[in-house]
């Protein structure tokens, strides 16, 4: 303590503070040497010297305000080693100004190297220097509201240009879109995207089974029994039995993805030849559903199954007086189903269609053209070396029905055939074209055309669905009727002959 009651160490400071030239307060240079010059003497200490500093550092704690205060421990041995120091810490009255000059840059050397002692023991790193000159400072110099002021506005609340910026819940609202320029005449909305459709339909109005009589003979079409199994022996004496050959009522649709119910379309009606199925032949074979999709056309299949992988012709229920028509009705509630519209119905019901007969599919054919109640509705027929009979109901519907096509393309097998119609024909002043009228994509279809185009001997018949006058017939039938200038439409109907 000192003669005014107050802690030495606080006395000396402020003595010390002001008998300090502002040189040196100011120079870091001569401070750094005395602390260089502390820590390398601190490492040479004696015990006694050791005691001594920690009784010194004991004397001062920092408090919150930033100065250093009395401890006042009651160690008896800090008691007497602070005693013995003090006498060395004041400066007598005799001595001179410059005398206490040099002590006081001394002890405030000192002072500093004990504060970077403690913190490099207590922290692990050196402290900064403002604080360093924030401890140095006189109590005095400052009032309590200098060194504590109250909290500003812009110390509580930052300025705009260190805020975030500020949204609001519609700033996170969709975007509409943009704004597209908006056609005068109405549009129908677009349809919804599929891919293609190709799959097996069960119907009533398909061809089998068939429990009526074979028009041939007027006999019952299931002519055999064994027990209770029936069955129907063919032309060439063979038995096919019901349950086995005439009792599959499915049926191929084909639907490919571009097809628009809305645009003008086109039905292609494929009747297979004999001992096919339609997965293993009419779709994997003969590839029927992929030549619809590849000729771009707006069109769809339906194939019907026949005689299930049998020599046999058949008509089954296409025999019947409108069997065309109620099978075409019974297609058109199936096709909008597919199409994911059930108003398509409509449209359906009354789309143009295109037989495609191969083969033995020449039977039901004929007699859907003669007796199917939409002869009307048929704008093409395009028989594949199938020209085996019937030859009065091809002639008739090529007759009443000038503004069609009929092509008939065949082979050797069934060449007589091919130019008995074509006398028939001319003998009731209808023009034929033959040769190569259907080679090269500069020969489209026109309304009423009736060609007959005879293939060279390499075509063969079991190939002819995708080989006849040209790769994939039924695609490039499709394709040239499409490019028909003027367009191919339905057969006007007469009183005569509508709905015959």
């Amino acid at each position: 303590m000192n003669g005014h009651g107050e802690p030495m160490a606080l006395a000396g400071r402020g003595a010390l503070h002001r008998a300090m030239p502002p040189t040196i307060a100011t120079q870091s240079r001569g401070v750094s040497s005395v602390l260089r010059q502390g820590i390398l003497n601190a490492t040479s200490m004696t015990p006694a010297q050791i005691e001594r500093n920690r009784c010194l550092r004991a004397d001062i704690r920092p408090v919150s305000w930033g100065r250093m205060v009395g401890t006042g421990s009651r160690s008896s041995g800090c008691q007497q080693q602070r005693a013995a120091a003090r006498p060395r810490l004041r400066a007598p009255r005799s001595t001179p100004p410059s005398r206490r000059a040099t002590l006081g840059a001394a002890a405030a050397a000192l002072g500093l190297g004990l504060t970077l002692g403690l913190s490099l023991t207590q922290g692990s790193q050196a402290p900064e220097p403002a604080a360093l000159a924030a401890n140095a400072a006189p109590a005095s110099e400052f009032t309590f509201e200098q060194r504590f002021p109250p909290p500003e506005f812009r110390d509580r609340f930052p300025t705009a240009s260190e805020s975030l910026a500020l949204h609001t819940q519609a700033e996170f609202a969709p975007k509409p879109p943009p704004a597209q320029l908006v056609s005068l005449e109405p549009q129908a909305p677009a349809p919804p995207q599929r891919d293609n459709v190709t799959t097996l339909v069960s119907m009533a109005s398909s061809a089998f089974p068939y429990f009526g009589n074979n028009p041939a003979s007027d006999a019952p079409f299931l002519n055999v029994s064994s027990g209770d199994r029936r069955g129907h022996r063919s032309f060439s004496g063979r038995v096919y039995w019901q349950d086995q050959t005439y009792n599959d009522n499915r049926v191929l649709v084909h639907v490919p993805e571009r097809f628009d119910a809305r645009k003008p379309g086109v039905i292609v009606v494929f009747f297979h030849g004999n001992g096919a199925t339609l997965e293993r032949d009419v779709r994997d074979r003969q590839m029927v559903p992929q030549q619809i999709t590849d000729s771009g056309v707006n069109a769809v299949l339906l194939a019907p199954q026949m005689a299930v992988d049998a020599a046999d012709s058949s008509a089954g229920k296409f025999w019947q007086p409108g069997g065309l028509k109620r099978f075409m009705d019974e297609a058109a509630v199936h096709l909008a189903r597919l199409t994911g519209d059930p108003a398509n119905v409509k449209t359906f019901a009354s789309m143009p269609i295109v037989i495609v007969g191969y083969s033995g599919g020449f039977l039901p054919t004929a007699w859907s053209l003669e007796v199917g109640g939409i002869s009307d509705r048929v704008r093409g027929v395009v028989l594949l070396d199938a020209v085996y009979g019937q030859l009065d109901k091809f002639a008739n519907w090529i007759e009443r029905h000038r503004s069609g096509f009929f092509i008939s393309s065949y082979t050797r097998y069934t060449a007589h055939h091919d130019q008995e119609l074509m006398a028939m024909l001319r003998s009731r002043g209808i023009d034929v074209l033959e040769g190569d009228v259907l080679k090269g994509q500069d020969r489209p279809l026109r309304p009423g055309s009736v060609v007959f185009v005879e293939t060279d001997e390499t075509m063969t018949h079991r190939d002819y669905v995708t080989q006849a006058w040209t790769r994939l017939p039924i695609k490039d039938v499709l394709t040239k009727m499409a490019a028909a200038q003027p367009p191919i439409r339905i057969a006007a109907s007469t009183p005569e002959t509508r709905n015959r």
